[in-house]
């Protein structure tokens, strides 16, 4: 289990530099970028959506995700300029608890 969601975070990382480091043919696709609070904002009101988990991604950037209590989720970067964009999106989102003794 440690090792796929190692797996998961590895290509989670990957997706969110290929964002914040375009190569000039993908600079062209569409983000759904804006300032951080506008974002939070749009994601409570219109979802429910809350802060559940974040994480720091390099020196400048960190990823966070947002989830409601209906399942709804969306994860997100954000930039030291307080830029964020918006990854990935997706449904039935489950916390899971630490178990005794496991190393979360």
């Amino acid at each position: 289990m440690e090792r796929t969601m190692l797996s998961r975070l590895i290509g989670t990382a990957l997706v969110a530099t290929a964002i914040l480091y375009p190569n000039p043919a993908a600079s062209q696709a569409m983000l759904a970028c804006t300032e951080r609070a506008n974002l939070v904002a749009f994601l409570g009101e219109h979802y429910s959506e809350k802060l559940s988990a974040v994480g720091q991604l390099d020196a400048k950037t960190i990823v966070e995700i947002f989830a409601s209590d209906n399942g709804s989720w969306t994860m997100m970067i954000t930039n030291v300029s307080g830029q964020s964009c918006v990854i990935l999106t997706g449904q039935n989102w489950e916390s899971i608890p630490a178990l005794p003794g496991s190393k979360a």
